[in-house]
């Protein structure tokens, strides 16, 4: 078996974890390497450090948005040419399409990590900004980032701001002058005529298209973010009209269900009230009933004496 994809499959399962878990699950599958005989894979999985909250908002933009993460890692190859070759034009672009997308980028990866349960601080999210900031200065930086299994935040180069504030002026080295008779004006040359601008470069052709590239990327990459915001920002807007509802109806049915008891308690006492109403008027009735019959039993015999029907 191959050590080095074992492990590569091994880290890329942690750093997909919320921190909480990582040591655990790191724990069970260096134990797992050792009982299989796998030493070294033991110890190089044991060595794995459980991330920051930091790399993982990192880690986790990483494995969620990787066509953000491509453009992304486009614009800072872009900058790092405008850099080398001091393009003051292209670098103030540049610069305002990195600020612009890794604002946005850096509140994607805290909306992702918040969704996993990993809370994001103001400073936590900073360090997610810090870390962005060096991948697009450091190509080694980039490579970290890009392989979604950062332990901790990473520290943009000092200096590096994608737009130098003036070219280097090269100074001339000194040159020690000796008193010498003034040398008579020369004659003015005519005026040279003006040249034709030269044509531009294939390449720099390709660069620029390039760099357009890039740019469009990185706006398109700031309105998905933006868009998204948005989607998020309506869903738990429905989310609380939603609760609120349920809240009502729940309510409601409190409500329907206090009448319901409050009537079977009313029908309850009207029986009770109708019965106990009634025995008088049924003992009424019998008590009539009896004194009825006896008054016709009374009259009857009255009737058979002698000389009741003179």
């Amino acid at each position: 078996m191959d050590v080095d994809a074992d492990v590569d499959a091994v880290a890329d399962e942690l750093y997909g974890l919320v921190p909480a878990r990582f040591t655990e699950v790191r724990d069970e599958r260096a134990a797992k390497a050792r009982k299989d005989g796998q030493a070294q894979a033991a110890r190089a999985i044991a060595g794995l450090r459980r991330p920051t909250r930091a790399a993982f908002a990192s880690n986790l933009l990483v494995r969620r948005r990787p066509k953000e993460v491509a453009a992304f890692l486009e614009l800072g190859a872009a900058l790092r040419r405008a850099h080398r070759s001091l393009d003051g034009t292209q670098l103030k672009d540049l610069s305002h399409q990195r600020h612009v997308v890794v604002a946005a980028l850096a509140r994607t990866a805290r909306q992702l990590a918040e969704a996993e349960g990993q809370a994001v601080s103001e400073s936590v999210a900073h360090e997610v900004e810090q870390t962005l900031h060096a991948a697009l200065a450091d190509p080694d930086a980039a490579e970290q980032w890009s392989s979604g299994r950062l332990a901790t935040a990473l520290t943009p180069p000092v200096g590096f701001t994608g737009l130098p504030a003036t070219a280097p002026v090269r100074l001339q080295p000194a040159v020690t002058r000796t008193e010498a008779p003034p040398k008579p004006k020369p004659k003015p040359k005519p005026k040279p005529k003006p040249k034709s601008t030269p044509k531009p470069s294939r390449a720099a052709e390709q660069r620029r298209a390039r760099h357009e590239q890039a740019r469009r990327k990185a706006e398109e990459t700031g309105a998905e973010a933006t868009a998204r915001e948005a989607e998020l920002r309506e869903a738990e807007r429905g989310q609380r009209d939603h609760e609120q509802a349920l809240a009502e109806a729940d309510a409601r049915v409190a409500e329907l269900e206090r009448q319901l008891r409050g009537a079977r308690t009313g029908r309850t006492e009207a029986r009770r009230a109708l019965a106990e109403a009634t025995g008088p008027v049924r003992d009424a009735a019998r008590a009539a009933g009896a004194a009825r019959h006896n008054a016709d039993a009374a009259a009857d015999r009255l009737a058979e004496l002698p000389g009741a029907q003179e």
